[in-house]
């Protein structure tokens, strides 16, 4: 696979990248967020989309219940940013990586531990996007290092809306 360039110095490419241009401009997508009605558990999620090594998700945490434990992911690294509420990030023993608020937030690379929980008076909405190692790999490699305040698999769970407009 090679990319050419003309006169102009602008890449032009042969037909095997054309072929990979139009394969993965055939599959992007619009969305828009909004919160659910209707959660029942104490943490919801609002799958937003994905693709082969990106995911985009938002977290809704509500104010008592939905903490998670000390844990790590040996297959993703996550953005995370709060659109609404307080949230508070720990590492290991408990020691504070920091408090957001709206439009804040933190990274964390694979392998670093860490849980968070809501600080706010209402309903924590964040934003995590998570950068996957393996492309091959659905699993974002989710290790507990303590145990589990919440039971993730009880989580409700939503799609976001795909504006069919692409």
């Amino acid at each position: 696979m090679s990319v050419a360039e003309n006169t102009d110095g602008i890449a032009v490419p042969d037909e095997e990248m054309l072929k990979r241009h139009l394969a993965a401009e055939a599959t992007v997508k619009s969305f828009h967020y909004e919160k659910p009605s209707g959660g029942k558990s104490a943490k919801g999620r609002v799958n937003l989309g994905k693709s082969d090594n990106i995911r985009g998700v938002v977290q809704i945490v509500k104010k008592a219940g939905g903490e998670n434990n000390l844990h790590y992911h040996t297959n993703a690294s996550s953005f995370w940013m709060v659109l609404k509420g307080r949230v508070r990030f720990y590492g290991p023993d408990d020691k504070v990586i920091g408090e957001f608020g709206p439009y804040e937030g933190t990274m964390t690379p694979r392998y670093a531990r860490y849980w968070f929980e809501n600080i706010g008076d209402e309903d924590l909405e964040i934003l995590q996007v998570g950068a996957y190692g393996d492309p091959n790999e659905d699993s974002s490699g989710r290790t507990d290092s303590s145990p589990q305040r919440y039971q993730i698999h009880t989580s409700d769970r939503f799609e976001g809306v795909i504006n069919p407009k692409g």
